[in-house]
């Protein structure tokens, strides 16, 4: 966005604080939960954590513009999973992404994702989007508490809410869950991505 007043560009939104209650969340998990299940029907807990990994890497990279073999790959090539290192790994690399996208160029020009080009902005928002439901994902999977970064939410909301009548969507989010107009942008959010608000393990 630009500062009417210098006349600059800046990042449209700071990703550190999201990508900081990430790391926090991951930290929690015991090796106990990692193979629970988790709101993504196809994901174990350790799954999931690959996932994260994988995307935060992918994204890492597209901020970067650093196109290759991290950028390129679909995130469905394969079942992901953690290493032996996750633990170390991922903190490391989910600050080096906010890193990367505390750059202005970043939100700018062209980048890709996933096998995917996409204009940095987009990509900005997409990044965005993976950190605040996945971390809802995380959260409820592993019986955490959840209080997502307010302006990461609020971007990810808008983004999901736009996309509704998109055709494509449901390829990639699932069908909207409907929720009371009164719920929380957090559930609405969740709501929007596809998955049920009130989502808990299986006992």
């Amino acid at each position: 966005m630009t500062d009417s007043a210098t006349g600059t560009t800046g990042p449209v939104l700071d990703l550190g604080p999201q990508t900081e209650v990430l790391a926090r969340l991951a930290a929690g998990v015991t090796d106990e939960q990692l193979a629970g299940p988790t709101p993504c029907p196809d994901y174990a807990v350790r799954h999931l954590l690959g996932h994260l990994l994988g995307l935060t890497v992918a994204f890492r990279d597209a901020g970067r513009k650093d196109l290759g073999v991290t950028t390129d790959t679909s995130p469905d090539s394969a079942l992901p999973d953690i290493t032996p290192g996750w633990r170390e790994e991922l903190p490391e690399v989910l600050a080096e992404l906010a890193g990367a996208w505390r750059d202005p160029a970043a939100w700018t020009g062209t980048t890709r994702a996933g096998g995917v080009d996409l204009p940095g902005e987009v990509a900005g928002l997409v990044a965005t989007d993976e950190l605040v439901v996945h971390g809802w994902d995380l959260a409820r999977a592993t019986g955490q508490d959840y209080t997502p970064d307010p302006a990461a939410l609020r971007v990810c909301h808008d983004f999901l809410a736009a996309s509704v009548d998109d055709p494509t969507r449901d390829q990639i989010f699932g069908p909207v869950v409907p929720v009371a107009p009164e719920a929380s942008r957090l559930d609405r959010a969740v709501g929007l991505s596809g998955r049920e608000p009130g989502w808990t393990p299986r006992a």
